[in-house]
């Protein structure tokens, strides 16, 4: 299965503002649950990092076509939600990605580019 993936991750809550980003931790978990019930994205997963002293502590992966992903992006909820995190979240971001057989599509292209030895 290809696939085209957005990963939304963060480093921790900014201190004093630790309830705030339960409660949206929370609501963004819903929100991408209403998506995927609605066929809008293919699927999520949300994963917490082991405490290992880097900048990224927690990440979502949400997986889709890249319609699915762009128009979500573009989506005023998702804007919302993005812009919120940056509220009470350090380090909060998002990138795109690709998993699946998209990836071997990738390493193909990329060792196509490589200069001869």
């Amino acid at each position: 299965m290809s696939s085209n993936a957005l990963l939304f991750g963060w480093n921790c809550p900014i201190p004093g503002r630790e309830r705030m980003s339960a409660d949206h931790f929370g609501s963004f978990v819903q929100y991408l649950g209403s998506l995927q019930q609605k066929g809008k994205i293919k699927s999520f997963d949300t994963v917490l990092l082991d405490p290992h002293g880097g900048d990224l502590n927690g990440f979502f992966l949400i997986r889709g076509d890249s319609s699915q992903l762009d128009a979500m992006m573009s989506s005023e909820e998702w804007v919302a939600h993005t812009t919120r995190a940056l509220i009470h979240l350090n380090g909060s971001g998002a990138i795109r990605g690709v998993t699946g057989d998209l990836v071997q599509q990738r390493m193909d292209l990329w060792t196509k580019m490589l200069p001869s030895q």
